[in-house]
């Protein structure tokens, strides 16, 4: 039985240039990743937001290489990247420098394994998508072979316009064999007032992105499937501001959801109450479901069975729920000294038991101590066909963490351990695994 709780809501200068080429000695992710990021800076107002994509992934140990257009610096200066970056930035002004050994867009072309171009300004769209190269950043592009990830951002008008978005659709196109990857545009309030279409991603989402290009290396291998995810807790109510949960935030769903949508999947998103900021992380292309009680996910989740070719249930559902529930609250004196509770429905095993043969259906089980003896029963007792066992007793693991570990369990028996690793490189991980054995 997952834990329960009765809650009441309440002045630097430039160093000399150096190769690209050369490596950091710092890491955050294995050694088998690639972790070398090139920005691509173009002429827009939300240049802004990649100040702190480029100081998020040089803290976190990843290489960062910054090339801005003329018009970008008009907008950020380039020694702020410099200096967030911990490395010269590269201008046109340096595209034929005497001091390259190598034309530049070559060198910086063949470093980088994730190139990311942001604000995407119309005009750099459509260079890119007519294979026009007039300065280093669009040279670059056509001398690199690794992802680019394209994050547009202009006014609504612009972006709505018939050749923007024939460019846009030119890049975005037979996504099993391009290159070109896209988060955003965004919707919400323009720098120009107007409200709609062409906000740029904020900078969580395209950091997540990165990642998960990291680990990918670009690959789609889940196109053509459609997931069905599970994540968060449940809340069972005894009066308006009293219930019964269990301390599950719903990272590990939204990481779940996160990594099938950028391998290319179609993905609902079943969850229960998330906060505004990790609601705000769910890339809009995700269907989600809001739900609040286990009842509500039971509805949700068999409704949308049919239709997913996967079914992961990473949600911690409360496992009882009072029995009598009042509408107005309680008054302190009235509180019940004795609680009468019901089991709230087995959801994953009737997903198991309503599923086609080609469908797969796959569990969590959040455990202290021994979690793989009780992993393995509740996947054979509930006729799963693999089980994602996490320890909740584990120093920065589980329940409230961005991190996590795991053992796998299939059903012939086959298991793989998941060392501690953020929540979406274990959503990766799985994936990995289960496009094997599947």
């Amino acid at each position: 039985m997952l834990p329960m709780s009765l809650q009441d809501p309440a002045s630097i200068s430039l160093p000399a240039k150096v190769s690209p080429i050369e490596s950091s000695s710092v890491t955050s992710e294995p050694a088998s990743e690639p972790s070398k990021i090139l920005i691509g800076i173009t002429g827009g107002v939300a240049a802004y937001k990649l100040c702190e994509v480029t100081s998020t992934l040089a803290k976190a140990g990843v290489e960062v290489r910054v090339l801005m257009t003329r018009q970008a610096q008009s907008f950020v200066s380039a020694l702020t990247f410099a200096a967030l970056s911990r490395h010269p930035v590269y201008t046109d002004d340096d595209f034929w420098s005497a001091k390259q050994a190598r034309p530049l867009h070559i060198e910086l072309g063949e470093w980088a394994d994730v190139f990311i171009i942001a604000p995407l300004s119309a005009n750099t769209l459509a260079k890119l998508a007519h294979g026009l190269a007039d300065n280093l950043l669009t040279n670059t592009v056509l001398a690199s072979t690794c992802p680019v990830l394209l994050a547009p951002a202009m006014n609504t008008d612009m972006w709505r316009q018939v050749a923007v978005q024939r460019n846009w659709q030119q890049l975005e196109t037979n996504k099993q064999a391009s290159r070109y990857h896209s988060v955003g545009p965004n919707s919400g309030r323009l720098a120009c007032d107007r409200i709609g279409t062409g906000r740029m991603a904020e900078p969580t989402e395209i950091v997540t992105t990165i990642y998960s290009l990291r680990h990918t290396k670009g690959r789609r291998d889940l196109l053509g499937k459609h997931l069905l995810i599970s994540g968060g807790t449940t809340q069972e109510y005894l009066d308006p501001v009293r219930f019964i949960s269990n301390p599950a935030t719903g990272r590990m769903g939204i990481a779940l959801a996160q990594a099938a949508h950028h391998r290319g999947a179609g993905v609902t998103l079943v969850h229960g109450p998330l906060t505004e900021e990790l609601t705000n992380t769910i890339p809009i292309p995700i269907r989600t479901i809001a739900v609040t009680t286990a009842e509500e996910m039971e509805r949700a989740m068999l409704s949308a069975l049919p239709s997913a070719d996967w079914t992961i249930m990473s949600a911690a559902i409360a496992d009882v729920r009072p029995t009598k529930t009042v509408a107005h609250k309680l008054l302190k004196q009235d509180l019940p000294t004795h609680l009468p509770l019901s089991t709230v429905p087995d959801i994953v095993a009737q997903l198991a038991s309503q599923k086609s043969q080609s469908q797969r259906i796959v569990g969590f089980a959040a455990q202290t101590g021994d979690i793989v003896t009780p992993a393995r029963d509740k996947l054979k007792r509930k006729n799963l066909d693999a089980i994602v066992a996490n320890p909740i007793d584990k120093s920065d693991s589980g329940f409230g963490s961005s991190n996590n570990q795991a053992t796998i369990l299939l059903a012939d028996g086959r298991q793989r351990q998941v060392a501690h690793c953020s929540k979406l490189s274990l959503a990766h991980q799985l994936y990995d695994y289960l496009l094997d054995v599947f």
